[in-house]
């Protein structure tokens, strides 16, 4: 396979959320071995992203996950957190891609060339490929994080500001995961911090 062919897609899970990491993977599909099915993984079902996940690890000519985690982004703001994940998702491929193509409007900083692609999860399968990735590994992440507070529901909204969320975080305050810089979190810490 010639250098030419090393396009890596990158995209990143959980920007949203009140709680927990955000997450970002990077993916250089091999074109000996199509993958049917890629799309944004926020337009696929549970069901079928495990599936395609799974079949993007096994036959993707490389792939890597980064993450930001809650001390990141409280420090360093959500998007400079996505785009740490990025970049270490990024770094951590082997072979090095030749050239990056990024979801959205912003690409971190890295020694090859990239490109920012507007809803390029949807039209770009590299990039579909990592938007699968990173939001399965973060899903799998919010369940971990479930088992030490299962007061929250993180099973169920995966650290996303749902009424069920909120209403958890007002009865038990936040986490050592919330993110206490998102204002909802915020609102309710005690003027010293956290509860």
């Amino acid at each position: 396979m010639t250098n030419a062919a090393l396009v890596c897609g990158v995209d990143e899970a959980g920007r949203g959320p009140l709680a927990g990491p955000v997450y970002a993977a990077a993916v250089i599909l091999d074109e000996r071995h199509s993958i049917v099915g890629l799309a944004d993984s926020k337009k696929l079902s549970e069901k079928k992203r495990e599936k395609l996940a799974v079949e993007i690890r096994q036959h993707a000519l490389a792939w890597a996950i980064g993450c930001a985690d809650v001390a990141e982004i409280d420090r360093i703001n959500i998007l400079q957190a996505s785009l740490l994940a990025m970049r270490r998702a990024v770094e951590s491929l082997w072979p090095t891609p030749t050239q990056v193509l990024v979801d959205g409007l912003h690409c971190p900083a890295l020694a090859m060339p990239s490109q920012a692609i507007v809803k390029g999860d949807g039209s770009v399968a590299q990039i579909s490929a990592a938007s699968i990735l990173a939001k399965t590994a973060r899903d799998a992440a919010m369940l971990e994080l479930h088992e030490l507070y299962p007061q929250y529901g993180f099973d169920r909204h995966k650290g996303y500001g749902t009424a069920d969320h909120l209403t958890a975080l007002r009865a038990y305050g936040a986490s050592p995961v919330h993110r206490v810089s998102f204002a909802p979190v915020k609102a309710l810490l005690p003027k010293g911090g956290r509860a």
